[in-house]
């Protein structure tokens, strides 16, 4: 029996005392990318925090490779690489400083790495540019330059990447996030965008249709 390398059981998740979803069982595995999709408050950023950890569900359990997350959450964290709906740098810091800083926890990468990972977004030449210089769209480019690092983990969850990309750099990440998928990678992630570039094993959950 193969085991699903994430899995939700009976998933309930209540916020201000209201329910957003409840007893949701989806599968996550290898190669499959997952479009979480719903109205405004119907729980999607809350169902990306719960898959990476960092919330704990009302009632229900996820599973990472078999086991209860909440007893092996340090291990998904090797394993996960999570980019919420904020870009999520330090505009004092350099795109070059800022990667080093975020990856260290991790695997860390070498400057070398960071440029070239840099070149990818489109910001070659900017490494040594403080972030709080730059536009919205640039820096949600630096934190996505992430996804273009060596030995990234095999999930990506994301909330919203697409956001403040022009028409370029949107179709760039769509083709990014699909290879991830075909060469063995997992993608979990929110968006209103309507995407062009979908891998094999593309599934959709609408959490619209499952309000309670």
């Amino acid at each position: 029996m193969t085991v699903a390398f994430l899995e939700t059981v009976d998933l309930t998740c209540e916020r201000d005392w209201r329910v957003l979803f409840a007893e949701l069982n989806l599968t996550v595995n290898l190669g499959q990318m997952l479009q979480v999709s719903g109205p405004n408050g119907s729980g999607k950023t809350s169902l990306l925090r719960l898959l990476s950890g960092l919330m704990q569900p009302t009632s229900g359990e996820i599973l990472y490779q078999g086991v209860e997350l909440r007893r092996q959450r340090h291990t998904l964290s090797q394993n996960l690489l999570w980019i919420g709906h904020a870009a999520g740098i330090k505009g004092l810091l350099t795109a070059e400083e800022n990667l080093a800083w975020l990856t260290a926890l991790q695997h860390g990468a070498n400057a070398e790495d960071i440029y070239q990972a840099l070149e990818r977004v489109g910001l070659k030449g900017f490494h040594d540019v403080p972030c709080h210089t730059l536009s919205a769209g640039q820096q949600r480019r630096v934190g996505l330059a992430r996804l273009h690092l060596p030995n990234a983990p095999k999930l990506w969850i994301l909330d919203e990447p697409f956001t403040a990309l022009d028409k370029q750099a949107v179709a760039d990440l769509e083709r990014h996030l699909a290879q991830h998928c075909e060469q063995g990678g997992m993608v979990i992630f929110t968006t209103h965008h309507e995407l062009q570039h979908r891998p094999s094993q593309f599934t959709e959950l609408d959490l619209g249709q499952r309000a309670v």
